[in-house]
């Protein structure tokens, strides 16, 4: 007989088959959900000349096997699979197999370039916090995280490649090639890591361990090593999922530079309809993701060693990372006076004279290619664009803390979801709710979670396996206030500003769907839109492209320099309440024992 499968392993198994063949059978549903008649788009993809009449239509058709169905289709998909054989491209005629391991190997190099970049961005942030032994409100690795990437790569095409002339600016020759794509993909990157890592070393650079070994005159490099491989266990999961990001998300800064990368190649695959190879790309994606989901979890068993088993983990005390109240009160002035200004204005009004003007009385952010005033639309933009990253920022925080407590259902999931790019998504959800900001809104929902999923799983184990929480057992704690007193705040706490620092790339990933026509639609007056209808003429007129670029910077740094100014004061409470209760069950205790004697 055929048993249940029970262990956390089996279960998280069975998750990712089950996520991997739904995604994979909602690619190949793709022609047919998006209403659009698969044999007109692949005739335009392969000669946009030619009549669409229906004998070419039709022999379109009966050549790739549409007559037969979807389901047809899926069929022979999955049997060539088991064969090894991604089939033959619709477009082109060619392989699909040779094209995806190409697309794969060039993805796979920029992708270590941009993390070695990454990883240098994240020791300088990481290192003055291992100096002073104290970290800040983290405002300035919150606004490097926020850099648009495709705004990154064009500045550094224009400066460094044209202006310059120190680097080649487009194609995919040699390593020369690899620097500018990789500053553009290494530097947000690296802030986002680097604020992780430098939120969590206060607490481990106050604990005794630290004190004893400097009295003992150990070396600081060795203190900071052993302080830095105990934050890293629930860190791993992270570096894990921005390395297959940088994979599968790099689209835009691909289409910059002209780097033939798989996730280039799967968008052009879906806007042609070219099943196949759409199909080759995302299997090739989701693979990577599984892959490096499994590594990550290795690495992390190895750090923690025995004790993972043994609930003999000590976890770090909670130490308030509090920023300075000027920091967040001058940023949300600064954000607060320009959107207050701009609703006072008009964004819609074109005017073809004053087209680029730069900043003056009359146009404080200059205007655009059209003659619109890029302050009015920074303004008019801000409730779309804020309100739908917050909105979209909140839902994934309280799924990811929901379930951070189901490791072994979340984990396969999350490896799934995190390796599809918000472009291939975003095309789906389109396909099926038509293009807009409720659909974009959807599509980054949908894999904006597996961060905060994975941070807080890797917290929720770690605290269990605690040796405090196996002494709260060992008093009669019950489970409710074990869960709500030690875990939850030991949880929410770092998910919450791990949330705050991703809020801005949730706008970008917004900006980036409505820049393909999937998100919102000219002339709305959304930030992403602005930076993308800036992008020809940057050279000429940067201001268009600084206005709502600064702006998502101001937007992350007020997001966690206020979250870290509310956590401080709220952890400082919690500690006097905590205080305070210990005291208060100790000396009851203490009555009840007196009383039985």
């Amino acid at each position: 007989m055929l048993t249940p499968v029970r262990t956390p392993g089996g279960r998280a198994g069975l998750t990712r088959i089950g996520c991997l063949a739904a995604v994979l059978s909602t690619v190949g549903l793709l022609p047919w959900l998006s209403g659009r008649d698969p044999a007109l788009t692949v005739l335009r993809a392969r000669s946009a000349e030619q009549e669409a009449t229906a004998e070419a239509l039709a022999s379109i058709r009966a050549d790739l096997g549409l007559d037969a169905g979807p389901l047809s289709l899926l069929g022979s998909w999955a049997s060539g699979l088991l064969r090894g054989d991604l089939g033959i491209s619709w477009v082109s005629g060619t392989d699909v197999l040779p094209s995806v391991v190409a697309g794969l190997q060039v993805s796979l190099s920029l992708m270590g370039a941009a993390l070695g970049v990454a990883l240098l961005v994240t020791s300088a942030l990481v290192a003055p916090v291992l100096v002073r032994g104290r970290g800040s409100g983290g405002a300035f690795a919150a606004m490097l995280a926020a850099v648009p990437e495709f705004l990154l790569a064009t500045v550094a095409l224009l400066v460094c490649g044209v202006w310059l002339g120190w680097l080649p600016t487009a194609g995919w020759q040699g390593p020369a090639y690899l620097v500018l794509p990789a500053l553009a993909l290494g530097v947000p990157a690296g802030g986002l890591l680097g604020r992780l890592v430098a939120d969590a070393l206060p607490a481990v650079l106050e604990e005794r361990w630290v004190e004893l070994w400097r009295g003992a005159g150990v070396h600081e490099a060795r203190i900071s090593a052993a302080a830095l491989r105990r934050v890293l266990p629930p860190l791993v999961p992270q570096f894990g999922m921005v390395a297959v990001g940088l994979t599968g998300g790099a689209v835009a800064v691909e289409t910059v530079f002209a780097v033939p990368g798989i996730g280039r190649a799967a968008l052009g695959a879906a806007k042609s309809q070219d099943l196949p190879l759409l199909q080759g790309a995302v299997l090739a994606l989701l693979m990577l993701g599984l892959l490096t989901g499994a590594l990550a979890a290795l690495v992390r068993r190895r750090l923690l060693g025995p004790a993972l088993r043994d609930a003999g983990l000590t976890l770090p005390a909670a130490r308030p990372v509090r920023a300075h109240p000027a920091v967040p009160v001058v940023l949300g002035a600064v954000l607060l006076t320009c959107i207050g200004w701009g609703l006072l204005r008009d964004p819609y009004t074109v005017d073809t004279t004053a087209r680029l003007r730069a900043p003056s009385w009359a146009y404080p952010l200059g205007t655009d290619g059209l003659g619109r005033d890029v302050l009015a639309r920074l303004g008019h933009g801000a409730a779309s664009t804020v309100g739908t990253a917050a909105a979209v920022c909140l839902i994934g925080l309280v799924l990811a803390l929901a379930l951070g407590f189901l490791p072994s259902v979340a984990a396969g999931a999350s490896d799934i979801a995190n390796a599809l790019p918000p472009v291939i998504v975003g095309i789906l959800v389109a396909a099926v709710v038509g293009p807009g900001t409720g659909g974009a809104a959807l599509a980054v929902a949908v894999i904006s979670w597996p961060a905060l999923s994975a941070h807080a799983a890797a917290l929720v184990q770690e605290v269990r396996a605690s040796t405090f929480l196996t002494a709260q057992r060992a008093i009669g704690a019950t489970p409710w206030w074990i869960l709500t007193r030690h875990v939850l705040p030991s949880v929410a706490a770092p998910v919450t500003r791990h949330a705050l620092l991703r809020l801005p790339g949730i706008a970008l990933a917004l900006a980036s769907l409505g820049f393909l026509g999937l998100g919102a639609q000219p002339p709305a007056p959304e930030w992403g839109l602005l930076l993308d209808e800036s992008r020809a003429y940057v050279e000429r007129a940067p201001w268009a492209a600084l206005a709502p670029a600064v702006a998502l910077a101001l937007l992350a740094g007020l997001a966690v320099s206020a979250g870290a100014y509310a956590e401080g004061g709220a952890t400082r409470a919690a500690s006097v309440r905590g205080r305070f209760t210990f005291a208060f069950a100790f000396a009851a205790r203490r009555s009840r024992k007196e009383a039985l004697h």
